[in-house]
């Protein structure tokens, strides 16, 4: 997403594996330790067993390590690639489902062109690559797992012009290929078996004792962990997109014009402090854009085509 993070359902095919760190299956554990402690001391388990069964739990359940393409950061994602393309078909035809197709053809067709390029760049066998321009005043743009792309019509005027557009398609396509979603969720999965394991190992403490460190928990995770990552995939997503429509033959010199413009359409009180919020700031994301350019000006002058800023949209 362009401006705001898109809340992260959990899919079905999770909901096993979160109930292995359900409050209530901690508890029952837990009855069945002090259980079997009571009925024999010489098989009651220490304290250095119960942390390693859920270490064991815990690792056989992260054992996906992958690299993101250009950027090669090591990342953590245990959703196999499959479920990830079948939750972006779903997804997408849900949102299809809900939503007016544009009727401006000629924004319809530079959605198209724009994201035909970029694809072609992308080195991403097994995307199944879709793009719909859909009538709505919203400014944002996402692309799901497997390619799928959808562009509002409340974005284009501030693109102005098919470089602009290709701002905005390839920082969402980047986010596809990076397979942030997959990592955000694999996150989340971690932080809330995490918290369920707090939850057990404070189970016997005051009322006062457990909500102090649930809430230290809650805060610290959701402002060390979870939204710094959230702003780094959005700063990668930027990263591997200018170089995207770098090598899809668009100036990227574009890039940081976008961010500015679109930082400029925002009212002071629409963006919140860059530490409380999902996406780093307009500002920020424009100046470390401006940082990226030599390198992807290179990439563009040896692009096999060269479109400069290409159609004027708006």
């Amino acid at each position: 997403m362009i401006s705001q993070a898109p809340a992260v359902e959990i899919p079905l095919g999770l909901e096993g594996l979160f109930s292995l760190f359900s409050p209530e299956s901690l508890r029952r554990s837990k009855q069945g330790l002090v259980t079997m402690h009571k009925n024999d001391d010489t098989n009651r388990p220490s304290r250095r067993n119960i942390l390693a069964s859920l270490g064991g739990m815990g690792l056989s359940v992260c054992c996906g390590c992958r690299s993101t393409p250009l950027t090669g950061r090591p990342q953590l994602v245990f959703i196999p690639k499959s479920m990830e393309m079948s939750l972006g078909e779903q997804s997408y035809a849900d949102v299809l489902s809900k939503s007016t197709p544009s009727q401006n053809p000629a924004w319809v067709e530079a959605v198209q062109r724009t994201g035909q390029r970029i694809a072609s760049v992308s080195n991403a066998p097994g995307f199944q690559w879709e793009f719909r321009l859909l009538a709505s005043p919203t400014q944002n743009a996402f692309c799901l797992p497997g390619g799928k792309v959808a562009i509002y019509e409340g974005i284009i005027p501030l693109c102005e012009n098919e470089a602009g557009l290709a701002v905005v398609m390839s920082h969402e396509i980047a986010h596809a290929l990076a397979h942030h979603g997959a990592e955000r969720m694999s996150q989340q999965a971690g932080v809330q078996g995490a918290g369920a394991v707090l939850g057990w190992a404070v189970s016997e403490t005051s009322p006062m004792t457990r909500d102090l460190a649930m809430r230290a928990f809650g805060t610290g995770t959701q402002y060390g962990i979870l939204l710094p990552y959230s702003r780094h995939h959005e700063s990668e997503a930027d990263s591997i997109g200018i170089q995207l429509m770098a090598k899809a033959g668009y100036d990227p010199a574009e890039a940081p014009l976008f961010w500015g413009r679109f930082g400029n359409a925002k009212s002071s009180s629409e963006a919140p402090p860059e530490w409380s919020s999902t996406h780093p700031s307009d500002s920020r994301r424009a100046a470390d854009l401006a940082a990226k350019l030599p390198q992807a000006m290179q990439l563009y002058q040896s692009a096999s085509n060269r479109f400069g800023r290409g159609e004027r949209l708006a």
